[in-house]
């Protein structure tokens, strides 16, 4: 029952906020609003720590110089664990690249960074048509949102970018990427869910299409899914995937808590969902990550299936992937709430930089506000 309170809670107030203004989206509105490009712009101009070394840890990037080099095709596959790789990485790369120069163009403001976005994003634009093999939804989930955030930026505050290019990259994503994703994979592990909800978000607000924003935002919310934020977590933070690895379990949270930032950004609060257990999960995953005992048991996922071992997975304890800034930017900086352990996984996280399949620079982007220094 209160399961059902918390969802209708949530929804309802969602219903308010699209009525309120006329059912829009906020652009920009991504993963970034634009305070946080005037606060990228204000933290790299005063030369501020830690942004001053995430800035120069971008500059020394391959994605964000001018000779980097797009690779676009027509058809991109991706088998299970990547086996094989047609085109797949180069795809995810590009994605990162189109979005670096983009933050490279809002602090510097020198528009040759921004027509090679441009450049990258049109490539793929007029030439893909298909995306297959077995892990498909994965990979348009996993490097989607940064195109989209890319070109979110183009159309939004850089403006210059051409009618007819804008609309040929809508196309591929209404043509080619959505009906690849539109039906999630809900009985796969949830990391899968998460990713494919931040990506189908992000085609929802560049289309202006609540539609596609609202099924991806209930599917996190309330859908019968690993992914979705009450079947990913047990209340104590326990996530579906911790007896599988900790590499897993950390996708899973990168992604859920974009989406979140996404669906806040848009004024929806999925970060406080079932007691903002998201942040218990952060919280869980950190401490265990960490080297403390954490309590476990045989995760029984929505369906009623026990999954994966009776003892928590070692694999990947102590291999942090870069997923701690963002939650302890909203949770600590935003909501005042205590996150000792996810403050403790930031100093071996940090620099979160370049990534193909989280949002780059999370560093740069969401670094938070300690009380009191991390340790050198």
């Amino acid at each position: 029952m209160k399961k059902v309170l918390v969802i209708l809670s949530i929804v309802c107030l969602a219903f308010t906020i699209f009525s309120a203004n006329g059912a829009e989206m906020v652009h920009p509105g991504m993963s970034h609003s634009k305070t946080d490009f005037k606060q990228l712009k204000k933290h790299v101009k005063s030369e501020d720590e830690p942004w001053k070394s995430a800035w120069r840890q971008l500059l020394d990037s391959k994605y964000a110089s001018l000779n980097y080099q797009g690779k676009s095709r027509s058809h991109i596959a991706r088998g299970p664990y990547n086996k094989p790789d047609i085109g797949g990485n180069d795809f995810m790369d590009d994605g990162c690249a189109a979005y670096t120069m983009m933050l490279r163009w809002i602090v510097e403001k020198d528009d040759a960074y921004a027509e090679k976005a441009i450049d990258i994003i049109n490539a793929w634009s007029y030439k893909l048509d298909s995306v297959t093999m077995g892990d498909n939804k994965l990979l348009i989930g996993m490097g989607g949102t940064q195109y989209l955030n890319a070109a979110e930026i183009l159309k939004h505050v850089y403006k210059k970018w051409g009618k007819d290019d804008v609309a040929a990259f809508e196309k591929m994503l209404l043509e080619v990427w959505y009906p690849v994703i539109e039906d999630f994979q809900p009985t796969y592990n949830g990391n899968w869910d998460a990713a494919i909800g931040r990506t189908m978000m992000c085609i929802g607000i560049f289309t202006d299409r609540v539609d596609i924003f609202e099924k991806a935002y209930r599917h996190l919310l309330e859908g019968d899914s690993n992914g979705a934020i009450d079947n990913y977590f047990y209340p104590n933070g326990q996530c579906q995937e911790s007896g599988r690895d900790m590499t897993h379990v950390q996708m899973g949270l990168g992604f859920l808590t974009q989406a979140c930032e996404i669906a806040y950004n848009q004024g929806f609060d999925l970060y406080s969902a079932y007691d903002n257990r998201l942040a218990a999960g952060v919280e869980y995953t950190a401490k265990y990550m960490l080297g403390e005992d954490v309590p476990y048991e045989q995760y029984v996922n929505y369906r009623g299936k026990k999954v994966f071992g009776p003892e928590i997975s070692p694999k990947g304890r102590g291999k942090f992937s870069p997923v701690y800034e963002l939650p302890y930017r909203h949770y600590h900086d935003r909501m005042g709430m205590d996150m000792p352990y996810t403050k403790r996984a930031i100093e071996k996280s940090r620099m979160e930089g370049a990534s193909r399949i989280f949002m780059s620079w999370a560093t740069l982007m969401n670094a938070g506000n300690f009380t009191d220094k991390l340790a050198d």
